[in-house]
């Protein structure tokens, strides 16, 4: 399975009651799903996967599956505790899923063999693909990166670190090993801003939390990527998505609750998320109205 184009990865909507909101949730997905992502990851980072229990996450992964209807491949998040993210991978699969990425395991100290082990748990588990997500605790060497990808069910390896060095060295091993056809995902918050050095390093996909809540600018930028329109890309990126950054940055947690503020701020209910990420300011949902106002006035 290859995937091509902008990757949605849509938010979680919670209701008043703090249950998930899947009403909501359909309409959101198939919103994004008419301005024409390459595939949907759902229950995942943006998705507060990290707040959602198995039971939840199949319910999200399900409706993503019933609104795409087969249009595009619908990716399911997983991890955390070995047990745990086994069942993760089940609820995935009983969801009708296309895949899984796999987030890191539990937050503690472990030597890469023990990482490898981990991902190939995971990834006998069910026939579902599997992308392995480099964040956090879960950092690979290029030789454990090779061991991975070629697992029968391992498709592709996100990286969440921006050690470009690290993934210069980590793609050239894994293509001299398995070949030109995996693939490589930028997973780094408002990935846009490092496009053009993840390319450079051969990673040409990436994850769009900003195709959430306005598709044209995430499209915008892909285009003008595809393209080689420098002009565009450095227009927006200056314009809109440096801005973005360094809103993100007055808080921890910003790279989700911003994206699902702005989702609101565009007249879909989502609710707000799950502590222990907080909602943002009222100065800084002010500023992020601002920040939208500009990125689509530059498209």
């Amino acid at each position: 399975m290859r995937l091509e184009g902008v990757l949605f990865f849509p938010v979680t909507p919670f209701a008043a009651d703090g249950a998930v909101d899947e009403a909501a949730l359909a309409m959101h997905i198939k919103q994004g799903l008419d301005a024409g992502p390459g595939g949907v990851f759902a229950a995942c980072g943006t998705g507060e996967f990290h707040a959602l229990d198995p039971l939840e996450a199949e319910r999200v992964v399900r409706t993503a599956v019933q609104v795409t209807d087969g249009r595009v491949p619908v990716f399911a998040g997983a991890g955390g505790p070995l047990p745990l993210a086994k069942e993760y991978v089940r609820a995935a699969e009983r969801a009708g899923a296309d895949g899984v990425l796999l987030l890191p395991p539990y937050l503690v100290k472990f030597p890469v063999d023990g990482l490898v082990r981990y991902v190939e748990e995971i990834a006998a588990e069910s026939s579902l693909p599997v992308i392995v997500y480099q964040r956090g605790n879960a950092v690979f060497t290029p030789e454990a990166a090779a061991r991975i990808a070629a697992l029968p069910g391992v498709v592709g390896f996100k990286d969440g670190t921006g050690d470009l060095d690290l993934m210069q060295r980590i793609v050239l091993t894994v293509r001299a090993a398995v070949g030109e056809d995996f693939q490589f995902f930028n997973g780094m918050p408002t990935a846009e801003m490092t496009v053009p050095a993840y390319r450079a390093v051969g990673v040409d996909l990436w994850s769009s939390a900003v195709f959430c809540f306005a598709p044209e600018i995430s499209l915008a930028f892909h285009r003008a990527v595809g393209e080689g329109d420098t002009a565009t890309v450095d227009r927006l990126l200056s314009g809109f998505f440096q801005p973005l950054v360094e809103l993100r940055h007055k808080a921890p947690g910003y790279a989700v609750s911003l994206v699902k503020a702005a989702v609101r701020l565009g007249g879909l209910e989502v609710g707000g998320v799950r502590p222990p990420l907080v909602d943002p300011a009222p100065e800084h949902l002010e500023r992020l109205q601002q920040i939208i106002t500009v990125g689509k006035g530059l498209v």
